[in-house]
């Protein structure tokens, strides 16, 4: 599914720190990153935050008369073992040359990133991520294109919690979530960070897809809310699951679904001890948005601690709480060093 966004870019600064913003949306590798615009539009600077992004430690420099410069990648981060960024400028070859280089690396299995592709006239299949960059007054804007992942759509969402009988006030849960997220995406949209917004919103609307793996009797949610039906259900689904969490659960039913990108952000969406690593930007806009809606309220990090301490007062989640608070104030200190203006 083709996603597409656009951001302003004031100055050489903002440009590699997109760069290096991009790096924490990359969800498919192999990939392709074609990047077109006149000379000095920004190209070589973009990727240079790009690199920096990825763990790239040298300098990024323009290829132009090397053709291809190649860079070791061992990022288990990002799922990169022994592989290679390979840096391609295709600005003074014929079209037959850039193709026949572009032949000899259509096998890479880490990241190609690609300066003047429409040097080569060719067609270039997913998955791949394709930036225009344009000088304007007095910066350059960045019209982003995403082909590489795939997205469910709503009606398919609407399908699945149809399916599990999903409990009403947790759909309108998640659509507060998958609101709010998109609306903190647009404030990173406006200050130049790419990101991927409806990624993001299909993972927020799906993300408490199983919550009712953790349903526990006499808790907040206990099962004495519920139908005949839907407790027939969800025991038979838990089957499915044994012994894990809804977040994991949610995740592995997204990639057996054929969504591994909407199961990335997800999987990391709750609290867990030890705290996973939350590489991506919707996967930490997710994990934020999912702590500032109670039920399908907004509310501040401060208010929604207070409801968690009176649900869950003493014992460990009282400490996983406090853990929480300090993780997602480290999220909004880390996202929006300017403040949020909601």
């Amino acid at each position: 599914m083709l996603e597409s966004i656009n951001i302003w870019l004031s100055n050489a600064e903002k440009t590699m720190s997109a760069g290096r913003a991009l790096s924490r949306s990359i969800y498919t590798v192999p990939v392709d990153i074609l990047l077109s615009g006149e000379l000095g539009a920004g190209k070589t600077t973009f990727l240079q935050g790009f690199a920096k992004g990825l763990g790239i430690p040298q300098q990024i420099t323009s290829p132009t008369f090397a053709l291809e410069q190649r860079y070791h990648l061992n990022n288990s981060e990002f799922g990169i073992r022994n592989s290679e960024c390979i840096h391609i400028d295709l600005y003074r070859l014929s079209q037959k040359q850039s193709q026949d280089l572009l032949q000899s690396t259509d096998d890479h299995t880490g990241i190609r990133c690609i300066e003047w592709p429409e040097h080569a006239s060719r067609t270039f299949s997913s998955p791949k991520i394709e930036i225009m960059l344009r000088e304007e007054k007095d910066g350059r804007t960045a019209a982003i294109t995403f082909d590489d992942v795939k997205l469910p759509s709503r009606a398919t969402i609407e399908g699945w919690r149809s399916e599990m009988l999903l409990p009403e006030h947790i759909g309108r849960h998640c659509d507060a979530v998958a609101a709010l997220a998109e609306d903190l995406g647009k404030v990173l949209l406006q200050r130049g960070v790419p990101l991927r917004p409806m990624l993001l919103r299909r993972s927020a609307e799906a993300h408490d897809l199983l919550r009712f793996l953790d349903f526990r009797a006499g808790g907040f949610v206990g099962p004495e809310n519920h139908s005949e039906e839907q407790l027939e259900l969800w025991a038979k689904i838990r089957t499915q699951f044994p012994g894990i969490k809804h977040e994991p659960a949610c995740a592995e039913f997204l990639r057996e679904n054929g969504f591994p990108a909407v199961a990335e952000v997800v999987a990391v969406h709750g609290l867990m001890l030890p705290t996973p690593p939350r590489r991506t930007v919707e996967q930490q806009l997710l994990f934020y948005a999912d702590k500032r809606v109670k039920i399908d309220e907004r509310v501040s990090l401060e208010d929604r601690f207070t409801d968690f301490r009176v649900r869950y007062s003493g014992g460990e989640k009282t400490k996983e709480a406090e853990t929480w608070f300090k993780e997602a104030r480290g999220v909004e200190a880390d996202l929006f060093p300017e403040g949020i203006p909601f």
